[in-house]
């Protein structure tokens, strides 16, 4: 086992500071549109991998690209004038070598398919088949790199010098922003008001016990008739979320704000034909949304890896990340009646080496006030951080299966 280090963090708590700022860019974001295909593609890979040649093969298509379209929605309607174009690249094993020579893998299909099948399930109104064009730039992966993935050894080797960080718990602030844009893009909201897209975006800021929340929330235009029925959708949203604070941030002020770009006297509103801003111009890639806790939190430490499209058997800029969260939210889950407040965990790789021996664990406790961080607090944290980098191997299984947040 690599070095596993426990001290206590002195830097003030995150809801101790005046001001906090948090994101989420939701589902219909261009930004995770690029980060759900390349986790889709990487998925469909992996299973097909699996199922014809028994273990997962060297790839990685973490280099997704969204170019945005042209639309033209009125009220009551609308249409698509240019489609959306997605391209997926990276590197991935196209053909294995077999006793009867190269056998080639199907990758683009396999990779279209993907590509428009996550659509589909994501998407009520963008149609996979008419709305977006799909389009692939892949190739080998270098000949040390597929060595080191398909190396036959107990536990996979790093392919990459690189480090995961995540961190436990939740701040009132992260969860709302969080709960917010999953809840407006839930089948129950929906099914009250589904002239709302699925692109939401949310800003969270809050100053002392005060918190402002800024939606960026597309409306399908053939579903609203006119600007008064549009601005009933916003004031109706804007309640909704206000319902949502006062259970999960009770104790706080909260205000919020609806599609503020709007100019009702020049008619400029946030109307979307299929329920996503891609459609008109804006562009996405992976990795530019959220991290591995479902947020984007400039007010703590955050991988800068993307972990959507990396395979999920050697590449420690998904693994580490997951593993991560994983020992962050269970030494807090653990020990959070003896005082801890917040786990902050950064695992470091080495490439070539085993996975489950990073170069450091780096474990910082937050004690509650008036506490310290005693010998047998950081004994059980390192024993947990140490039972979960034993048992990494099991989290390929759980991220191929899709039992695991990513994004």
């Amino acid at each position: 086992m690599g070095d596993i280090v426990v001290e206590e963090f002195y830097y003030p708590s995150v809801e101790d500071m005046e001001v906090e700022i948090v994101e989420r860019k939701g589902l219909g974001h261009p930004d995770y549109i690029c980060d759900g295909v390349a986790e889709a593609v990487s998925k469909a890979l992996s299973s097909y991998y699996l199922e014809n040649y028994g273990r997962i093969l060297h790839h990685n298509v973490d280099k997704v690209l969204l170019v945005g379209g042209q639309s033209n929605p009125w009220f009551g309607g609308g249409v698509v004038l240019q489609p959306i174009r997605i391209i997926v690249s990276g590197r991935l094993t196209t053909d294995v070598q077999l006793e009867s020579g190269f056998k080639p893998i199907p990758f683009g299909t396999i990779i279209v398919d993907a590509t428009k099948r996550w659509i589909k399930e994501s998407f009520r109104f963008l149609d996979p088949e008419v709305h977006v064009i799909v389009d692939y730039k892949v190739g080998r992966g270098s000949v040390d790199l597929r060595a080191i993935v398909e190396a036959e050894t107990d536990v996979p080797l790093a392919n990459d010098t690189s480090v995961g960080l995540a961190f436990a718990p939740l701040s009132s602030l992260e969860r709302l922003v969080y709960e917010t844009e999953r809840y407006l893009n839930s089948r129950g909201f929906k099914s009250k008001l589904p002239m709302v897209g699925e692109d939401v975006k949310v800003m969270g800021l809050r100053r002392g016990s005060k918190i402002v929340l800024t939606i960026a929330s597309a409306m399908i235009s053939s579903l609203i008739l006119d600007p008064g029925e549009y601005m009933s959708v916003k004031e109706q949203v804007k309640e909704e979320v206000l319902d949502l604070a006062t259970r999960i941030t009770p104790n706080h002020v909260v205000e919020v704000y609806v599609n503020t770009a709007d100019i009702r006297e020049k008619n400029i509103f946030y109307l979307t034909v299929t329920g996503t801003s891609a459609e008109h111009g804006d562009d996405g890639a992976t990795g530019r949304g959220n991290r591995v806790n479902g947020l984007i939190t400039p007010f703590r430490p955050m991988s800068l890896e993307a972990t959507a499209g990396k395979n999920p058997v050697s590449h420690v800029g998904k693994i580490y990340n997951v593993v991560a969260k994983d020992i962050a939210e269970t030494i807090y889950m653990k020990l959070s009646n003896k005082g801890v407040r917040e786990v902050y965990v950064s695992l470091l790789s080495q490439i070539g080496k085993p996975i489950n021996k990073p170069q450091i664990a780096h474990i910082k406790i937050k004690m509650e006030k008036e506490m310290k961080l005693t010998n047998d607090i950081r004994m059980e944290a390192e024993a947990l951080a140490y039972e979960k980098l034993e048992r990494i191997t099991e989290y390929t299984k759980k991220i191929v299966r899709g039992e695991l947040q990513l994004f």
